[in-house]
């Protein structure tokens, strides 16, 4: 598991007189690293290729100049913000002695006007006054993302993979209605054994066979149909092999799964989707993992005016619609718990708007209750759980 660490700030005191600091705005093709180099008046500034050796090569020369100078260095800081590279250079730089961050990049302050100049330089301008402010232990400069090992993004893989296969899914069906709905029929169940066979002998509204292209068409989305349904479930029988293999294993994450599976209303994939995303990290409160979440508020305060401006939602998306959907569930299956009752006295007035807001602090409520279960094994009263097998 991740450690905790204080995404805000910086808890390493900084001696900037023997640190190099430097931050990369990264593209495609090309690398622009900028820094703050001891002893060397000017910023040093560099375009590269996108290739980590020529990296630590520039890192490297760095040092000697600064060294030249008189400025022998003992700390080396690298910073980029997160995107499509993802944590691999953080992970490499790392392994080879390199203190390496990957900044949020909602949580950098930029400017307001409408219309403002927006260049690679510009942007190293502003995630190196951000990540100075960081290391000087500073909050609100910038905010940095826990860098994940190899093996927590990749137990994360099947459940987002399955996500867009049930998308894909539910789009190729969609087209298939939408086809046949053009010649009047609208019964035609895509889910039977014999769909592709009753295809060939359907008729339209108007009681002719389907046309040519049409029916070919059709076969086509039914065969990109069938590949999709027989991935998603390799995916679920290759999860399910490795829930068995671990089973006697008390602090996996695979144990948290069996944990939270138990809950009535809480299924297998939901179970691993928060375990994954949520709950192989480490937080530091119950604030914390809200946050995390996107689940908060939202206050616009100024003068007289008070307001709050809906959720957050600077957290995992993917966590927060999972858990949205499972407050929902939880009012079905778990009625009888304090939760749903605290959710059923606050909506009582029966207004839908009241509704739509409480389910979100429902879902809060619920994140935070699901956390201390798997953590300390604390139980929300009235929870219901199916019998441990």
């Amino acid at each position: 598991m991740s450690q905790p660490f204080e995404a805000s700030r910086s808890l390493t005191a900084l001696e900037q007189d023997s640190t190099i600091i430097a931050v990369i705005e990264m593209a495609q093709s090309k690398w622009l690293a900028a820094a703050v180099v001891p002893g060397i008046k000017r910023q040093p500034l560099k375009r590269l290729d996108a290739d980590a050796e020529s990296l630590l090569k520039l890192l490297h020369r760095w040092r000697k100049e600064a060294d030249q100078a008189g400025h022998p260095i003992r700390r080396v800081v690298v910073a980029y913000e997160a995107g499509r590279d993802g944590f691999w250079l953080a992970r490499w730089l790392r392994i080879r002695s390199v203190e390496a961050h990957v900044i949020h990049p909602n949580s950098i302050a930029v400017p307001r006007e409408h219309r403002r100049a927006k260049t690679d330089r510009l942007d190293t301008e502003l995630l190196l006054r951000a990540l100075l402010g960081w290391l000087r232990g500073e909050k609100r400069h910038c905010s940095m993302v826990a860098i994940p090992t190899i093996e927590e993004e990749d137990a994360k893989r099947p459940n987002r993979e399955r996500d867009s296969l049930v998308t894909e899914q539910t789009r190729i069906g969609n087209q298939i209605k939408a086809i046949l709905t053009r010649f009047g029929i609208r019964r035609f169940r895509l889910k039977l054994r014999k769909a592709e066979q009753q295809l060939k002998e359907l008729h339209s509204a108007e009681g002719s066979l389907l046309p040519e292209n049409t029916r070919a068409e059709l076969f086509r989305h039914l065969a990109r149909l069938h590949m999709v349904r027989e991935q998603i479930r390799a995916i679920e029988k290759a999860r399910l092999q490795k829930l068995e293999a671990d089973r006697d294993k008390k602090k996996s994450p695979h144990a948290m799964v069996h944990l939270i599976a138990r809950v009535v209303g809480i299924g297998v994939e939901t179970a691993d989707m928060l375990v994954n995303e949520v709950f192989s990290r480490q937080f530091r409160d119950r604030k914390a993992v809200a946050r995390y979440a996107g689940l908060t508020g939202s206050p616009d305060e100024s003068g007289k005016r008070r307001r709050e401006k809906g959720l957050a939602r600077a957290g995992n998306a993917r966590v927060r619609t999972g858990m949205i959907r499972l407050a929902w569930r939880c009012l079905r299956f778990q009625e009888g718990s304090a939760l749903a009752q605290w959710f059923q006295t606050r909506t009582a007035d029966g207004r839908g708007n009241t509704r739509k807001t409480m389910i979100v602090a429902l879902a809060r409520k619920l994140l935070i209750a699901l956390w201390r279960l798997v953590t300390t094994g604390e139980m929300s009263d009235g929870i219901v759980l199916r019998p441990a097998s």
